[in-house]
């Protein structure tokens, strides 16, 4: 092949498939169980801040867990542990099933479904880390700007589909089996792992230290601008600027619709990722990369503030097709970036750390804004984050030079 000829499509590889499958079944799983809890909490408490809880009752565990699952992905059999990983999802997902259906505890309270959550948070803190490993095992290098576009685009179908099928399930036949059909997603996707075709690479003969280890992978993270203030920027805006989370109390005291409306809105935002995943898939963004990030998270923010000023639900739809847009822009370059940047034998590590600064945004987000609802109103707190989220993309172009300069081409 000539040095100008483009690369084989990633969906060429045969593990790069199972490696999708593993993915959107791992988000399906989640997606439904999610969408599935907000409605269950707060038909029960009515209160916006049991919301926000719900996000603190995930990322305490996942942050604990997060640096641990890392290590244990550049050292142990990554199918393995993720397909242990995904039985804990169904594990979570089947306990809630029969709290649901008064099964396994007669109670109206809601700590259950908090210690639930948080056990999926554990499970959770190994999916990423497990996906980012392997997907440097199955494509080439070469691949990796349009293979992190096809699996941006697979990750916003998982959370169009997930909140879709969650309300219409919460819905049609009630919550309880909303959560068994996300058990069996769950299971599904351990399956899928365990029969993945990939060479694994060699274990290490010796381990050093675990916590010298993991400071090695958060040393290089800290010590590599493109890759921190893209994180950074996720980060700060998703903590800021999310509006996903609040929107069981928008379509409840707003809207004044079901839950069918809420897997409507919850789906909206990843139908506008796709949209843009899939263009970057047939254009990959080089030139002027940095720049675009910046002015995407910006537009990000702006959406959320007109969003929290909607009163209609075609309108609140239409917004957040744009926030999601904006989000799918950075998606697809943090991870091309963290692909491109991060040597095979640390990508474990590497990732959790993404997790825990990026993932781990969106739960603690959740719990900010359900604080800044409380304190401020649902409507005031929406648009206070929305400018609060321009003022640190200003922020961090000033203070990340060469991010705001990246080309692509730069890292190939």
């Amino acid at each position: 092949m000539s040095a100008d000829a483009p690369p084989p499509s990633p969906l060429s590889s045969v593990g790069f498939r199972w490696l999708l499958t593993y993915r959107i079944c791992t988000l399906l799983s989640y997606q439904i169980v999610a969408v599935t809890v907000g409605w269950h909490i707060y038909e029960i408490t009515r209160n916006p801040l049991s919301l926000g809880l719900i996000g603190l009752a995930e990322v305490i565990p996942y942050f604990c867990v997060a640096p641990f699952s890392g290590y244990l992905v550049d050292h142990l059999p990554r199918r393995k542990l993720g397909a242990a990983a995904c039985t804990l999802l169904a594990i979570n997902a089947g306990v809630l099933a029969l709290v649901a259906g008064n099964v396994l505890l007669h109670t109206h309270g809601t700590w259950p479904i908090y210690l639930a959550v948080a056990v999926g948070g554990i499970g959770r803190s190994f999916l990423g880390p497990v996906y980012n490993a392997l997907f440097a095992r199955v494509l080439r290098r070469d691949q990796f700007p349009t293979g992190a576009s096809m699996g941006s685009v697979v990750f916003q179908m998982g959370l169009v589909l997930g909140p879709a099928v969650g309300g219409l399930l919460v819905g049609a036949w009630g919550k309880h089996f909303a959560y068994a059909t996300g058990t069996l997603i769950a299971l599904m996707a351990a399956g899928t792992l365990l029969k993945m075709p990939v060479t694994e690479p060699a274990l290490p003969q010796q381990r050093g230290p675990i916590f010298a280890s993991i400071a090695e992978g958060a040393r290089f993270v800290f010590s590599n601008q493109y890759m921190l203030g893209a994180i950074a920027l996720d980060m700060f805006s998703v903590l800021l600027g999310g509006a996903v989370a609040m929107l069981p109390a928008f379509i409840k005291d707003i809207l004044h619709e079901g839950p069918e409306a809420l897997g409507l809105l919850r789906a909206a935002p990843a139908v506008g990722s796709i949209v843009v995943a899939l263009w970057l898939t047939r254009f990959p963004l080089k030139r002027h990369a940095g720049h675009v990030l910046l002015t995407a998270t910006a537009c990000f923010g702006l959406s959320t503030a007109t969003f929290a000023m909607t009163q209609q639900l075609w309108a609140s739809a239409l917004v957040l097709l744009i926030y999601g847009m904006c989000d799918g822009v950075s998606v697809v370059m943090r991870s091309t970036i963290m692909q491109l940047v991060t040597p095979d034998e640390m990508r474990g590590r590497v990732s959790s750390i993404n997790g825990l600064f990026v993932s781990s945004s969106n739960e603690l987000g959740a719990f900010y804004q359900g604080v800044m609802a409380r304190l401020l109103g649902l409507i005031p707190s929406m648009i206070v984050g929305g400018f609060v989220t321009i003022g640190v993309v200003a922020s961090t172009a000033k203070l990340a030079p060469r991010l705001r300069r990246l080309d692509i081409r730069d890292l190939e």
